[in-house]
């Protein structure tokens, strides 16, 4: 579906080298001074799922393919982006163009490793980022203001819709204005409507990365700069998942089969990228539902809300243009009683039309004529 999760931070707090985590195969220079990076890169990431190699034993599939998210690497903003310090402007507009926000908080002490700032304060830093991309959405706002309210004086509809717009826009550069962030100024449904062609940046979906010494993993929980991230977090009402990018990156470098153990000696259950990747595609209200058989078991993203044509239109649009009808079962049940024809025996595989609201786990097979 190609939507995008962009890092960013301020330099130094361990971006790029999450992101060469993330994808092993964008090799993004993590280097010790701001800037580094440039040019956005990206990276497309497999969304975990482990009922996928459940289902393939099910099915005797030859392979596995999971669904994906895409990632992408953002330069370090500083103070002044707004105004098009360091390189500002072109990282704003690369912000811009990016779905949701991934927003890497440093939460360790390292001399070895400069901090733009002079200090490491989590809370801080996240002002700073919020502050910059708040005076570039105040600009466009500005922009926008301008026009309606020339539309305003108009007569008819036209003189009736710029005004309820005016209304928004006032609202929300008051709001700017006393510090807020677009997320954190209430605002309805309708009212985010109106503002959501300036794709403002501020008002993108957020989650944090606190990202700790490995020292710190084992007490990262009560850790009070992880605290500090976490108060950040609330403050959007958004997840925080705390993070060793060095630990991650030494994983990835690893054979896979020698991962488990390195993971149990770090004391780990599994790899925080996981965390990482499931809260973004949650923070984005993706579901995934599943197509399985002899040749391959399957994940498809779909956004939350889909009925069946619209997610039967991820694989192919003849198929969402001639939908008939939907099979659809659980994955619970399918592992539970071993196959289709079971499901079926027992009432548990059902067919569904196009009013059907696809299911976070639904297995399904289409039928459709063109």
């Amino acid at each position: 579906m190609g939507l995008s999760i962009g890092i960013v931070g301020l330099p130094n707090v361990g971006k790029s080298t999450l992101f060469n985590a993330l994808s092993e195969a964008c090799n993004a220079e993590a280097a010790n001074y701001p800037f580094c990076t440039i040019e956005p890169n990206v990276g497309v990431v497999p969304v975990p799922d482990d009922r996928l190699e459940k289902l393939s034993k099910v099915y005797g599939s030859k392979r596995i393919i999971p669904t994906t998210l895409e990632f992408v690497d953002i330069a370090g903003l500083v103070r002044g982006a707004s105004k098009g310090e360091g390189l500002g402007n072109q990282f704003l507009s690369h912000i811009r163009q990016v779905d949701a926000v991934a927003h890497v908080l440093r939460c360790f002490e390292d001399p070895n490793v400069i901090h733009v700032e002079g200090s490491v304060d989590p809370a801080r830093d996240a002002e700073v980022i919020d502050t910059e991309l708040a005076l570039k959405d105040l600009e466009s706002v500005e922009k926008r203001l301008q026009r309606v309210q020339k539309d305003a004086k108009a007569g008819g509809k036209v003189g009736e819709q710029a005004k309820a717009e005016l209304v928004v826009l006032e609202k929300v550069r008051a709001g700017i204005n006393e510090g807020q962030t677009v997320r954190r100024i209430p605002l309805t449904d309708d009212e985010r409507a109106v503002i959501s062609e300036l794709f403002l940046l501020t008002a993108k979906p957020v989650l944090y990365v606190a990202n700790v010494a490995e020292s710190q993993l084992a007490g990262a929980e009560t850790d009070p700069l992880v605290e500090k991230a976490r108060a950040v977090a609330a403050l959007d009402k958004a997840p925080l998942v705390i993070i060793c990018a060095d630990v991650e990156s030494q994983i990835q470098q690893l054979p896979v089969e020698e991962r488990a153990d390195f993971l149990e000696s770090a004391g780990l259950a599994e790899p925080g990228l996981h965390k990482l990747v499931r809260a973004g595609y949650k923070l984005l209200q993706l579901r995934t539902y599943i197509t399985a058989g002899e040749q391959e078991t399957r994940a498809w993203t779909i956004h939350e809300g889909w009925k069946a044509p619209q997610a039967a239109g991820v694989i192919h649009t003849d198929f969402e243009r001639g939908f008939i009808k939907a099979e659809v079962c659980r994955w619970e049940d399918l592992l539970k009683f071993g196959s289709e024809s079971a499901l079926r025996e027992k009432g548990l595989l059902r067919v569904e039309g196009k009013e059907y609201v696809v299911q976070d786990g639904d297995v399904m097979h289409f039928r459709f004529n063109v």
